[in-house]
């Protein structure tokens, strides 16, 4: 799919509103646990809400809904959720993030992992890490935020309630990223249909002996070519996948950073926000809003603010009470319904936490965030 700036906003249902005076409980997992009970009680079934539409930010499939049925017993014995036959995990809640960090676990292209912080949270002291110490946990990073959001501006805490942020969930910060992989689809994507970014990119696949996309189920992550595969590839060949001379050097380019070890995942991990996008700037292909929409979607970094994203531009005007409609017919090129300046001062007061600001931005100005969303 092509990256793009705006688009329509998908309607979701609304969620049940919880009292005005308290700040709404994140939800930690789908799955409801079993309870005593003095009599037998009907099984309560519990919807499983699918990921978020696939794009070329995360290229996994998604996964389609599911309902659980979870018995209530009058037993003390904990039962254990199943789906299709398998048991399902619930996300950890205890490994440490910190805002300014990937907040993800990174895959590198030969299959480890990395994290910006040592799952052990005795592991975590700046002299061993060499990092700021983490502020929050997997299981407590988004109730972190949403209290600073609504402390800092009520007016959110409506929105809040009715739209909960699956972004920074434990769910989804349980993820596993490829971030060679995510960045090179996301150029293949570039100004391009969905449907021709597909095809392109499951002929790139096939330039290394990898099937593409069948039956709608995408190439696994661990099903994509090396860095070094990718950097020893020509150009012609390349373009060859119905790639442009353009983006055909920008892949090339950006493997060969990979594969001499200028781009990691371990660097990606650990680096700073103005680390990450000077690296990736530096990318030639790599624009500063797209490495900012790697860094929150991909990476779940909390602390973006995109002042270039004519969505969020015009989300923040809405939130400050200008009439947008009279704005877009003045003009005033890429700042027509705000300046720069006045973005950043607005967000600031939501810092650490902007990402989750930005994202309810959109949904005021009507931007559909699935589009890029992992």
């Amino acid at each position: 799919m092509s990256i793009r700036r705006s688009a329509r906003l998908s309607a979701r249902p609304p969620t049940t509103s919880t009292p005005a005076s308290s700040v709404p409980k994140v939800q930690h997992t789908g799955v409801s646990k079993s309870r005593k009970a003095s009599k037998a009680k009907k099984a309560t079934p519990v919807t499983i809400a699918p990921k978020s539409v696939p794009s070329y930010w995360s290229p996994e499939p998604s996964a389609p809904s599911a309902t659980i049925t979870t018995p209530v017993q009058n037993t003390d014995q904990k039962h254990t959720p199943t789906l299709n036959g398998r048991t399902l995990t619930p996300p950890p809640l205890d490994r440490p993030v910190d805002p300014h960090r990937t907040n993800v676990t990174l895959l590198t292209p030969y299959g480890s992992t990395v994290n910006a912080y040592p799952t052990n949270a005795e592991d975590t002291s700046p002299s061993k890490t060499g990092l700021p110490p983490p502020t929050a946990t997997t299981g407590t990073l988004i109730e972190q935020a949403v209290a600073h959001l609504i402390a800092t501006d009520p007016r959110l805490q409506p929105m809040i309630e009715q739209h909960p942020c699956p972004l920074f969930t434990p769910e989804r910060l349980a993820e596993q990223i490829d971030p060679f992989n995510s960045l090179v689809s996301s150029i293949i994507g570039q100004q391009v249909s969905g449907a021709a970014a597909k095809s392109i990119r499951n002929k790139f696949l096939a330039l290394f002996n990898i099937s593409g996309d069948v039956e709608g189920e995408p190439v696994p992550r661990s099903r994509f070519p090396t860095p070094q595969q990718v950097a020893q590839c020509d150009i012609p060949s390349l373009r060859s996948a119905g790639l442009s001379q353009r983006k055909a050097e920008y892949i090339q380019g950006l493997a060969e950073k990979f594969a001499n070890g200028e781009l990691s995942a371990a660097m990606l991990a650990r680096a700073s926000d103005e680390e990450l996008v000077e690296k990736l700037t530096a990318v030639r292909g790599l624009g500063r809003w797209s490495v900012e929409m790697f860094a929150c979607f991909a990476l779940k970094r909390i602390d973006v603010f995109s002042t270039g994203d004519l969505g969020v531009q015009r989300g923040c005007a809405v939130f400050a009470g200008r009439d947008v409609s009279r704005l877009k017919g003045k003009g005033g090129g890429k700042w027509k319904y705000m300046s720069e300046k006045d973005m950043l001062e607005l967000a600031a007061k939501f810092a650490p936490y902007r990402s989750l600001f930005m994202w309810y931005m959109w949904r005021v100005s009507d931007v559909d965030v699935a589009v890029l969303s992992v």
